[in-house]
């Protein structure tokens, strides 16, 4: 078997995302299977996708909508040199993580993509995150379309990001599902979309981050304590400030301080007020760390949510999205809750009794089992993908 090609969005300053993209590998590696990801940084046709997608939205005013406060974020940087620094500092940690990967040769465009697969892999997986959105599909990248025919692609895990896709875009995205040889997906409305649109049947498997286990994952974070005394891990992507002050609530009701990772998308003010404790010296393995230790872990995020599970922590959710925007998320938290069996009381609004929810109780024994059910399924597949034939609509 030649090596395997990783294509991922391992550049993404965001916990979540590098973690994912991380684990990918590391299960590879655990699995003597020889791998790396592939360098998209220098890649004009992958940019200009993106652009052009980005031309056809400016009249959009709920796309405009969904990136204002990330866009708000970079004037607020450049207007701030507090903020400015804070942020670079924690871009340092992203950059140091980022040697973790074994990246391949750069490219300038797709014909060149094409070349080195052919030349280096034996089969190229995409995933996960969401890297199936219109704006992904449109920039041509994560589709995979650019593999030569006589390659194995593989999907694992990967994400749609919505529950629905534009009916304008069911076209592209019949002719790259129906090219993947090995078809598997993260939410169960992604087993539907791709139903719907390629009438092809796939796989739903975990994250990749749940391809390693607790012990695993204790590899590779930072081992000793950062926080000493005893906290409220908060990590909040949205502004809602009503998930702050649900917070603020909890705090006054147990007495542990707020350690709060701020400013991770966007600049929400109310943030830099509500905590005790805000650092920014923390990259990934850092992040880990803080999850492991908290007392609870208040978080807007899927992934927050992900690694809550694995460590066994208390944790209390919140909706990013409204569910009827059609830019919501939401459905990959509902398939991860669906399958670790844990009661969707855990997802929130922020204006619920303290007292209340601190009596809801999560089975971690159940969660476990479930969850290490789930991982021997996923890593089986996925397994048995990398030696399978290039059959489309293989699903196993």
């Amino acid at each position: 078997m030649k090596r395997v090609g990783l294509v991922s969005c391992y550049f993404k300053n965001n916990y979540g995302s590098m973690l994912q993209a991380y684990a990918l590998k590391i299960f590879l590696d655990n699995n003597n299977i020889s791998n790396e990801t592939i360098d998209i940084s220098s890649n004009k046709d992958f940019s200009n996708g993106k652009k052009k997608y980005y031309l056809t939205q400016i009249f959009n005013f709920n796309f405009i909508k969904s990136k204002f406060g990330m866009v708000k974020m970079k004037f607020d940087i450049k207007l701030s040199k507090k903020l400015r620094n804070n942020i670079n500092i924690r871009n340092n940690k992203y950059k140091e993580f980022r040697k973790n990967f074994n990246l391949s040769i750069t490219t300038k465009n797709y014909q060149e993509l094409n070349d080195l697969a052919k030349n280096n892999y034996s089969s190229v997986i995409v995933g996960s995150d969401q890297l199936w959105l219109p704006v992904n599909v449109v920039a041509d990248y994560y589709t995979l379309n650019w593999v030569p025919e006589n390659i194995n692609k593989i999907s694992y895990a990967t994400s749609f990001g919505v529950s629905n896709i534009p009916k304008k875009y069911y076209d592209k995205y019949n002719t790259f599902l129906n090219k993947i040889n090995h078809l598997s997906v993260r939410e169960e409305s992604g087993l539907k979309i791709i139903k719907d649109i390629a009438n092809r049947d796939a796989k739903l498997v975990c994250d990749p981050t749940i391809l390693l286990t607790k012990e695993e994952w204790e590899e590779i974070a930072i081992k000793e304590r950062i926080i000493k005394e005893k906290y409220i891990l908060c990590y909040f992507l949205g502004n809602n400030i009503e998930h702050y002050k649900f917070a603020e609530r909890l705090r006054e009701k147990t007495g542990y301080k707020i350690v709060s990772l701020n400013h991770a998308d966007e600049y929400v003010k109310y943030a830099d007020k509500y905590a005790d404790i805000i650092p920014y010296n923390i990259g990934p393995k850092e992040w880990l760390n803080l999850i492991k230790n908290a007392e609870y872990v208040c978080t807007d995020s899927f992934h927050g949510t992900v690694f809550s599970l694995i460590y066994n922590k208390i944790f209390f959710n919140f909706r990013r999205y409204n569910s009827k925007v059609k830019g919501s998320t939401n459905s990959r938290l509902d398939s991860l809750l669906n399958i670790a069996n844990v009661n969707k009381e855990r997802i929130l609004t922020g204006s619920e009794n303290i007292e209340k929810v601190l009596k809801y109780k999560i089975d971690f024994n159940k969660v476990n089992d479930n969850l290490n059910k789930f991982r021997k399924e996923s890593q089986e597949w996925l397994l048995k993908s990398l030696k399978g034939e290039r059959k489309n609509g293989e699903t196993h």
